[in-house]
């Protein structure tokens, strides 16, 4: 018999700011139909985690909760029905929330075993970042040669791996960024063109960069800073695909700018509406873990904060003093 264990959790107990991040102690229970225990040697941070944390985006479940949807681990236990993993598994995720713990109870439906060839602190990087790459490049906007795209933020964690995997599937790849640092990333990572937001307008350099022909789809993680003007970089009927609100939340606008502005699309995408099957978490890891194990993506080992440290690791994520990937250590 499976008995429960006690161990360490970042909680949190009412909205706010990094503060309100509390490291406590929990129990975590045998794993029920369904369920595995995993124990995480690697938890993966993510922007998305200080929307949950302020209230922006609503919690599942009450106060209080363990923020984060990003882990990898090894399997400590498997509940009744679980077939497909057993102890001993080394296995990642990207949802549902619950990561940033010690150990925890998750569905084997959402687990994805990480091949040999990829580390636990790579693979807890990329998950959810790299399955975001992957349904906005091939699904939301299906990118090939014939296209030039924008991709703000290109030295952040998402950006480091779309830009790459952009570039490997032949489109002319323009960057934005807000350092000169961050520049020098960018192309490294082989973005045709980069662009300092903060010191050259984009829209102007997009312009100029194109000869006025304008882009394919402009990604915009970037939200109220980067709206409308993303739109100004679009040629007719081109694509802007909305993905968060580092920023802050794009603003609420009339669909008739859509139409002002060339018949555009525009589209609100996640995660979530791209792997809700299984068959599709499964497809869309084993494209992400081919393009990392070949070489075409390359993920830079992340930056690291202990467990316990999370209000300090989500400070400097949204001060913007991160480049890549963050990764909480257990």
């Amino acid at each position: 018999m499976v008995e429960a264990i006690a161990v360490h959790a970042i909680r949190v107990h009412s909205h706010g700011g990094p503060e309100v991040l509390s490291f406590d102690r929990i129990d975590v229970g045998a794993p029920g139909p369904g369920q595995v225990r995993l124990r995480h040697t690697a938890i993966g941070l993510n922007f998305v985690d200080t929307y949950f944390r302020t209230g922006l985006y609503p919690a599942p479940g009450a106060f209080p909760f363990v923020p984060g949807s990003e882990g990898v681990g090894v399997v400590e236990a498997v509940g009744e029905g679980v077939t497909e993993f057993k102890a001993g598994d080394r296995v990642g995720y990207a949802d549902p929330m619950g990561s940033y713990a010690e150990a925890r109870l998750a569905p084997a439906a959402r687990l994805i075993p990480i091949p040999d060839g990829i580390s636990d602190t790579i693979a807890a990087s990329s998950i959810l970042k790299g399955l975001t790459a992957r349904y906005l490049l091939r699904e939301t906007f299906r990118v090939g040669p014939e296209h030039t795209i924008l991709f703000h933020a290109a030295a952040g964690g998402v950006g480091q791996i779309a830009t790459q995997w952009a570039k490997s599937l032949g489109a002319r790849v323009i960057g934005t960024v807000g350092s000169e640092e961050k520049a020098a990333i960018a192309r490294r990572l082989g973005c045709d063109h980069v662009i300092n937001y903060r010191t050259e307008n984009f829209v102007e350099r997009v312009l100029e960069i194109t000869g006025g022909a304008k882009l394919d789809v402009v990604y915009d993680s970037v939200g109220k800073d980067t709206f409308p003007a993303s739109l100004d970089c679009l040629k007719r009927r081109g694509t802007w695909v909305s993905f968060g609100n580092a920023s802050g939340a794009v603003p609420p606008f009339s669909i008739g700018i859509l139409n002002q502005k060339g018949s555009l699309y525009a589209t609100r995408p996640s995660l979530g509406g791209y792997v809700a099957e299984r068959s599709e978490l499964v497809e869309s890891a084993k494209d992400l873990f081919d393009v990392i194990l070949s070489g075409k993506v390359v993920v830079a080992e992340p930056q690291t904060f202990r467990l316990a440290d999370a209000a300090e690791a989500q400070r400097a994520l949204e001060g913007r003093r991160t480049t890549g990937s963050v990764v909480l250590i257990p």
